[in-house]
């Protein structure tokens, strides 16, 4: 049966110990004031000319420090490694660009050519339909609608009118000097060029001076904290570069299927859509679809049919499909650390702020804003808006949902945990601690009746779904269990602790003293049927002096009433004094649910001493183990007061009797 589950039996995935455990209430992020972002962004916009080369030059020296850093230990000079890796990243752009534009001249001129076809198409559209096509339908109804305009615009005609003036045709003839003809062709390409070579020498300097600027930037920023500081540097040097190298590798996987599919279908210039698609897909979530529709207007264009249409948006299709789910999973997945969303509003934002060149640089660019909010304090709301770390802690999602009153959300949270967690884990690191912070809001006087019976309802409505997965538990513990090595430890470092066997046990649960404390006894419950457990459950309100009486103890070993309210104590030794007069041989445990991993076994020992129960437990599995305890009940001890009363009346009884 169940004998073999323990405490800290952790399921194969690796870290999630350090995602399920409990942590501090984690204090509140500061956001910064309006007038520092309007600041911010406005310098940022109107000093974009400054900016901007400096901000691609940064992210170029992050793509080609390890490269610099492979040359040095190769034994090249850094001066020598820093030019050659230089000069060959911006030769390859170069050769890329002038391959781009010989293809787009190639294309331009034959344009015309393709011309007849898509002439035939159109005319193939305007055929479709009833009555006329939808094409001449709709060209009639703008039609309509400009005479409209045109009649109610239109002055009333005058009385005379006069003969319009036939233009006179004037010719116009440049006399432009060879020089003006060279500056009208050199005079555009200046500031590009000037902007590139700008870069080129910033980012040769960036390369020759990183270790300066490191430790000018940890004397400016974080000389007090030299650890956070440097791990800061490193965590952004490795995302920025792992991200660019990671995503031209993908691009170019990518890209080169469809430069060959493309040239096997006969689609024109399939090099120059190609390169189109490696360089494109740098542009989040509408790079590719650009890239898609310029191949598929030349598709529509050089075929008579529809069918080479069909054939390269299929091969864009399965390349997308192929790409986003198998490759960039396998090559770098998530490590760039930001969430989908906030892909999407950086893109939105930088190029708003920069234009097409900040939508090209937005995902890096935001990369580095979220790295330093994870390791500087004064920026942490930047990870939290765009990191794609969760930022609750399990127990205080879930008792968020629980408060919400969503028990299929609180549910769909629990049963992604139980794809790797046993339900013991569960309660033990989540649900118990959720129910904790609603103790702990009820005892602050922040929560109404109506709320802490919403968030009681909620849990049991989660526990009750989560019946599929315990039955599923525990005919896994049915199963005979596979031969594996013995292990003294679990790996994650914690001591083992077994559950014991339920079987031909009987417990019952109940809460102590409010509807929070029943929904942890449910859990609990819960936890004992997997055990094989023959499990009875009761609500606070049974615990009465009036109902307790009522309560059928005739076939329970063991009741177990659970507290959320530490400060129960009194309450809980009354409880323990009651039961056990109701039935003399039962066995009695109190829980003090808590959030800490471990408690003092000896406090809890001498507690339950205090109290006259069989055991006090404050965690999930101290509660099973407790519960499913084969030692004989304690016997109930007389209060010295009422002892004392006895031992005068038994005396008095002796020396009536002598007289």
């Amino acid at each position: 049966m169940a004998a073999n589950r323990r405490n800290g039996m952790a399921s194969p995935a690796h870290g999630l110990e350090d995602i399920l455990s409990p942590a501090a209430p984690h204090p509140r992020t500061s956001l910064p004031n309006v007038a520092t972002i309007v600041t911010t962004v406005a310098a940022l916009y109107f000093g974009r000319e400054v900016f901007l080369p400096i901000a691609i030059a940064l992210l170029l020296t992050f793509a080609l420090a390890p490269l610099v850093s492979a040359l040095k230990r190769a034994g090249i000079p850094r001066i020598a490694a820093v030019i050659v890796s230089v000069l060959g990243a911006f030769a390859a752009l170069a050769l890329f660009s002038f391959i781009v534009a010989t293809q787009v001249s190639e294309l331009a001129q034959n344009i015309p050519v393709y011309q007849a076809n898509i002439l035939t198409k159109v005319r193939s559209l305007k055929e479709t339909g009833v009555g006329g096509g939808i094409i001449a339908r709709l060209s009639k109804v703008v039609e309509r609608v400009g005479q409209e305009i045109d009649r109610q615009e239109t002055p009333p005609p005058a009385a005379t009118p006069e003969k319009p003036r036939e233009p006179v045709p004037v010719e116009i003839v440049s006399r432009e000097r060879p020089l003006e003809v060279l500056q009208n062709i050199v005079g555009p390409l200046i500031s590009p060029l000037g902007s590139a070579g700008l870069i080129i020498v910033v980012v040769i300097f960036m390369l020759l001076e990183r270790e300066d600027l490191r430790d000018r930037f940890i004397r400016l920023v974080g000389y007090g904290d030299l650890h956070r500081t440097t791990e800061a540097l490193q965590d952004a040097g490795k995302r920025v570069g792992r991200y660019l190298l990671m995503q031209l590798v993908v691009n170019i996987v990518y890209a080169v299927p469809i430069a060959a599919g493309l040239w096997v279908l006969g689609i024109p210039n399939a090099l120059l859509w190609g390169l189109l698609a490696l360089g494109l897909r740098f542009v989040p979530y509408i790079g590719p679809a650009i890239g898609m529709l310029l191949p598929l207007f030349l598709a529509l264009a050089v075929a008579p049919g529809w069918s080479l249409v069909l054939w390269t948006a299929a091969l864009f299709v399965v390349m997308e499909l192929i790409t986003g789910n198998v490759v960039e999973p396998w090559l770098y997945g998530s490590r760039t650390g930001l969430s989908s969303l906030a892909i999407i509003v950086a893109a939105i934002f930088w190029t708003w702020l920069w234009g097409p060149l900040g939508l090209v640089l937005s995902t890096p660019l935001t990369v580095c804003l979220v790295v330093l909010g994870r390791h500087v304090p004064q920026f942490e709301f930047l990870d939290v808006l765009f990191g794609n770390e969760p930022v609750l802690e399990p127990h205080a999602r879930l008792y968020q949902r629980l408060l919400a009153g969503d028990p299929d959300e609180a549910t769909d949270h629990a049963e992604e945990m139980l794809e790797e967690k046993y339900l013991v884990e569960f309660y033990d690191k989540v649900a118990i601690p959720a129910l904790l912070l609603g103790e702990q809001d009820r005892a602050r006087g922040v929560m109404g009746d109506q709320q802490r019976r919403q968030v009681a309802e909620s849990a049991l409505v989660m526990v009750a779904n989560l019946d599929d997965s315990a039955h599923e538990e525990a005919e896994e513990e049915d199963d005979p269990p596979a031969e594996e090595e013995p292990d003294d430890k679990d790996p994650s470092g914690e001591d083992e602790t077994e559950l014991p066997d339920g079987t031909d046990l009987s417990v019952l649960c109940t809460g102590g003293r409010g509807e929070l404390d029943d929904a942890a006894a449910a859990m609990l419950a819960q936890v004992l049927e997997v055990q094989g457990t023959t499990v009875s459950k009761a609500g606070f309100a049974d615990m009465e002096p009036a109902n307790i009486r009522r309560l059928e103890l005739e076939t329970i070993d063991t009741v177990v009433v659970g507290f959320l309210n530490r400060d129960s104590i009194k309450h809980a030794r009354f409880l323990v004094r009651r039961l056990k007069r109701a039935k003399a041989a039962l066995r009695v445990g109190i829980v003090f649910w808590s959030q800490a991993a471990n408690e003092d076994k000896e406090a809890a020992e001498k507690l339950a001493r205090d109290i006259n129960a069989d055991f006090v437990a404050h965690g999930m599995v101290d509660a099973v183990v407790g519960a499913l305890s084969n030692e004989p009940p304690i016997a109930l001890k007389l209060v010295a007061k009422r002892r004392m009363r006895r031992q005068r009346a038994t005396s008095r009884k002796a020396s009536a009797a002598s007289t």
